[in-house]
């Protein structure tokens, strides 16, 4: 008579052999017990967007950290090349090349075509956008809706029509935009930056319809509120430090680094999965406007 461990041994090997009805491979306990599988970022080439703060600024860090090649795209070159400077110093492997340029424009698409973006870049992280005002319809400011427009969807779009062409004739690649919670949810007072973030989850849904069947992976990224590391409340509220402390006050919103945490983890996912959409909020934040705050103590 066999001893129980006998048999639970026999048990689970026959069941790890013996596919599933209509063939599909059982999965055996040696492959559930190990831990999550990810893929190593080392020797890939990541192009960054709006990389001089924020967001962008917190991934490239991270994918530097990785071992990745960056190409790091924005307006501000000081802030670019002080990131250059800080992954040099820490002798990370990575080569770190800095495209200064907005992404609605076309000496930027010059300038990368030139430092080979064209031909290297199998990762891209389309960062670049902002908000701007927050005034109802009837009283909002057009050049505030052009500007928004511009940088969330034209220069975003364009990014990837340019360089889409060259990640599928390399064999693939991987997609990542920064929509936001505006995207899924409009609300009050925003009615134009809700608009391009919406624009920008529509245009990365019909790409998923179109590149799936070439080894193109696209994800976005819909974030709540985003503070700390930031300057996208600074951005929206030109400079008014009673609106800016005003939008995080009694909350504890994500940082950028929270949510370049979690484009890295999307990034290091196996080959056969796609992350189409990773909406990541604050705790306390239930929807685009339900935010539980806690009042300060009083002194």
């Amino acid at each position: 008579m066999a001893k129980p461990d006998d048999a639970v041994t026999k048990l689970t090997r026959e069941s790890s052999d013996v596919a599933s009805p209509g063939g599909v491979r059982r999965l055996n306990y040696d492959e559930l017990f190990t831990p999550s599988r990810t893929i190593p970022l080392a020797g890939r080439t990541a192009l960054v967007t709006g990389a001089s703060s924020g967001i962008g600024k917190a991934t490239a860090c991270m994918l530097a950290q990785e071992g990745c090649n960056l190409f790091l795209v924005a307006r501000r070159e000081p802030q670019l090349l002080e990131i250059k400077t800080e992954v040099e110093k820490r002798g990370l492997p990575g080569k770190v090349t800095v495209v200064v340029g907005d992404v609605s424009k076309d000496e930027t698409y010059d300038a990368l075509r030139t430092a080979g973006a064209y031909d290297q870049v199998d990762i891209i992280v389309n960062n670049a956008g902002l908000a701007r005002g927050k005034e109802p319809v009837g009283s909002a400011l057009l050049s505030d809706w052009s500007e928004m427009m511009d940088a969330n969807c034209l220069g975003a779009f364009r990014l990837v029509n340019e360089l889409l062409p060259g990640m599928i004739a390399r064999g693939g690649g991987h997609i990542i935009s920064t929509g936001s919670i505006a995207g899924l949810e409009s609300y009050e007072n925003g009615s134009v930056y809700c608009a391009s973030k919406h624009a920008l989850h529509a245009f990365m849904k019909c790409l998923r319809y179109e590149t799936y069947a070439k080894n193109i992976r696209t994800t976005v990224l819909a974030p709540g509120f985003v503070g700390a590391g930031t300057e996208f409340s600074e951005v929206r509220f030109k400079g008014d430090e009673t609106k800016i402390a005003a939008t995080y006050a009694g909350m504890e919103e994500l940082s950028a680094s929270d949510v370049a945490s979690n484009i890295v983890w999307v990034l290091q996912q196996p080959a056969n999965v796609n992350l189409d959409l990773v909406h990541i909020m604050p705790t306390c934040q239930g929807g685009a406007t339900r935010i539980h705050r806690v009042a300060a103590p009083s002194s």
